[in-house]
């Protein structure tokens, strides 16, 4: 029988988890290619002061570290940052998004990669990073669209039909914790309306067959989610199969959308007063 989700449960993806590095190494293989080519279209260098929220493993802050260097610096926030490490040019800070500050227009790139989809404050903290930034500052934002992850090639129907059992009961953990596993469709509507100009969304699927690293992290979530999956109706048997399924050399299916968009702070914004001023 289908249990009741408890609303709100806390974050999905706590790092405190034996997950926590799998997690991570399976998001750094699966999604670095599009971040880190997106950022390098910002024109990032070395001077600029950069932000990530929600650094994670830490790959991407990494990569930006030495972009900047040598005389720039990254600040990575993590709610709990324990698999962060700091170096040159790169400095480690424990912070929660949603309650805690950020300076005004201090950064030139505030990158943020799979966290405002798990926040029901998504909006409120998409207008603090964006008044983190300086004027013609630099806001990306890489976020999931669940809605669209078909299976393609599966041994027979009722293996198509656990593996989209085991999807529908995925967006339902999320949303119970108050996630939008759609968000990655309304990010650029949401960074135009706070106000950034030429925002720019690009896209990509991949296809998740054996050895592709999309696979490995879905494979991966029946894992870390596995209490949650239960909570919400799906039996451990079931798990069971559907990672038989996923381990399946003939198993094929299309991956999340991933969106990656990128948005400017206006170098002159209007001043309250229908005039214009240059932010401070």
């Amino acid at each position: 029988m289908r249990q009741r989700l408890a609303e709100n449960p806390g974050y999905v993806f706590d790092n405190t988890t034996v997950h926590s590095r799998e997690q991570h190494h399976c998001l750094t293989a699966a999604y670095d290619p599009m971040t880190l080519e997106r950022l390098a279209q910002t024109g990032v260098a070395s001077g600029w002061r950069c932000l990530e929220i929600g650094s994670g493993g830490g790959s991407v802050a990494r990569w930006l570290a030495e972009r900047v260097a040598p005389t720039g610096e990254v600040v990575a926030t993590d709610i709990d940052p324990r698999h962060l490490t700091e170096r040159p040019c790169l400095t480690v800070a424990k912070h929660d998004v949603v309650t805690d500050p950020l300076p005004s227009a201090t950064f030139d790139l505030v990158v943020v990669r799979l966290v405002l989809q798990h926040l029901p404050q998504r909006l409120a903290v998409l207008g603090k990073l964006v008044r983190s930034l300086k004027p013609g500052g630099w806001l990306q934002i890489d976020e999931l669209d669940t809605a669209y992850e078909p299976p393609l090639l599966t041994p027979d129907e009722r293996a198509q039909e656990l593996y989209e059992t085991f999807l529908r009961t995925k967006t339902a953990v999320m949303r119970a914790a108050g996630g939008d596993p759609q968000w990655g469709r309304r990010v650029p509507a949401a960074m135009r309306a706070a106000g950034l100009t030429g925002v720019d969304p690009q896209l990509r699927l991949q296809l998740r067959h054996a050895g592709s690293a999309a696979l490995r992290l879905q494979l991966h979530l029946t894992h870390h989610l596995q209490d949650r999956l239960i909570t919400a109706g799906m039996t451990e048997q079931q798990l069971d199969e559907v990672r038989a399924l996923m381990r399946d050399p003939s198993f094929c299916a299309v991956s999340s959308v991933m969106y990656s968009v990128h948005g400017r702070r206006p170098r002159q914004e209007k001043d309250g007063k229908g005039g214009k001023g240059v932010v401070s």
